[in-house]
């Protein structure tokens, strides 16, 4: 089989897969090229179209609404994939019209979609048959989605930008999430030190990978390199170094799963003889965390221990600091996780909120005197950012909200700007080429 329908036929089953089965495109794509016999180039082709498709579905969708003269929602949806599929190589990747409709109508055949392999061609060549000029004035009409994003997700950034002065950045935050993440490497302290040449711009823990596969970077198979965003390597050195940890401390990670900040944590306390708790509810992330942390329990086994359980339940025990890394919306991520901004709804933020509200009482209970909470939310999203620490500390004097910008400030190895939202600490990707995270720390007095 030619390489070029090979890759359409990895991109179709990729795609597929998010669609119909809701998998995760950043772990269903390195699984099916890591299986394929295709080259760099041919890889890279399948990569845009897949990120690319997902990133665009809303605008897609509206031109095969006005190419069919049917609302997608009632199409099947592998017919749905192959027609975004088309569409995207005709309009962003300019894929030569034969090669994009042709592949198109065979992957329908092969497939056992015969029956709309007529369809297909006829919305491909419908498509085609007009300059992308014309499909740019049909996707601005549409009131759907707003640069690649649904209108509502676009209201709830332009809210949170709002309490950053962000006025009138909202365009420019809605591209930064249609732009591929480079990958950036997390260097365990203690464990690993970036190099000068790829460090990245503000964590002192992390480095950038110009290319290929960081599976095979020195480290990373031995677990004290790791793939994290720099936003999340901030957000757990916050909590570690907003005063020096001591060998005494007690660290409670009270939402783990998969174990990125929770190695942080662990490397951190190896370090000084500390030791971390990190609880998970899902018996399959506490593996994860497990496997995650692995390197810091084979130096020091007393550094870590994991545990299954939900972190809404009291303790008798009590942590001089505690990470809050809230379920949440995600918000903060749809760069790298593309597909989410069509499948998260708004009705699904007030039960996050709930959920945000009822661990981060607990922990702010399960809190030493005098010990500090990171809350932390991959979200800039008012409902599950401000809003939440407004409800649960505003009116309770033994909390003090510190100045997380400042504490940010003394760890970072460039000046940053832009990033206070209050007494929170708010990254933005289109500021700083992080994920939108937003860290606030808390110090309890009594």
């Amino acid at each position: 089989m030619p390489n070029g329908a090979m890759s359409r036929e990895v991109a179709f089953d990729v795609a597929v897969a998010v669609e119909r089965d809701g998998a995760y495109a950043n772990l269903a794509l390195p699984v099916a090229l890591g299986r394929s016999d295709l080259d760099e180039r041919d890889r890279g082709f399948v990569t845009e179209l897949v990120y690319g498709s997902l990133r665009a579905q809303g605008e897609l969708d509206a031109v095969i609404q006005e190419a069919t003269h049917r609302d997608s929602s009632s199409l099947e949806p592998e017919v749905r994939v192959l027609l975004r599929l088309g569409v995207y190589q005709l309009l962003r990747m300019r894929v030569e019209t034969h090669a994009a409709v042709n592949e198109s109508v065979r992957l329908a055949k092969n497939r056992g979609l015969h029956r709309v392999a007529g369809l297909v061609n006829a919305a491909l060549r419908a498509v085609s048959a007009h300059p992308a000029e014309y499909w740019g004035r049909v996707i601005g009409q549409s009131t759907a989605s707003l640069r690649s994003h649904p209108s509502w997700i676009a209201a709830e950034l332009e809210s949170a930008l709002a309490e950053c002065e962000g006025a009138g950045e909202l365009e420019e935050a809605l591209d930064s999430h249609n732009q591929a993440p480079l990958v950036t490497l997390c260097h365990l302290p203690g464990f690993s030190e970036p190099g000068e040449a790829s460090a990245t711009h503000y964590s002192p823990i992390g480095s950038t990978l110009q290319g290929g596969d960081p599976r095979r970077v020195q480290g990373v198979a031995q677990k004290f390199i790791r793939v994290q965003d720099e936003g999340s390597q901030l957000a757990a050195l916050l909590l570690t170094r907003v005063a020096p940890l001591e060998a005494a401390e007690r660290i409670w990670d009270m939402c783990a799963g998969p174990g990125g900040k929770t190695a942080v944590l662990g490397a951190e306390a190896c370090a000084v003889g500390a030791s971390v708790l990190a609880s998970e509810i899902s018996e399959h992330r506490s593996t994860l965390v497990e496997d995650s942390t692995s390197a810091i329990t084979d130096r020091l086994p007393t550094a870590m221990s994991v545990e299954v359980g939900d972190s809404r339940r009291p303790r008798a025990e009590r942590f001089s600091r505690i990470l809050l890394d809230a379920p949440c919306s995600g918000l903060g991520a749809l760069r790298r996780r593309p597909e989410a901004r069509w499948v998260k709804t708004p009705e699904s933020i007030p039960a996050l909120r709930e959920l945000q509200e009822a661990l981060l009482r607990n922990g702010l209970n399960s809190l030493a005197p005098g010990g500090y909470l990171a809350y932390i939310t991959c979200s800039p999203v008012v409902e599950e950012t401000t809003a939440v620490i407004n409800r649960v500390v505003s009116d309770d004097e033994r909390l003090t909200l510190l100045d997380t910008s400042a504490v940010l400030e003394g760890i970072v190895t460039s000046p940053i700007t832009g990033h206070r939202r209050g007494t929170a600490v708010q990254l933005w990707t289109h500021r700083h080429g992080t994920d939108a995270m937003f860290i606030q720390l808390i110090q309890r007095s009594l």
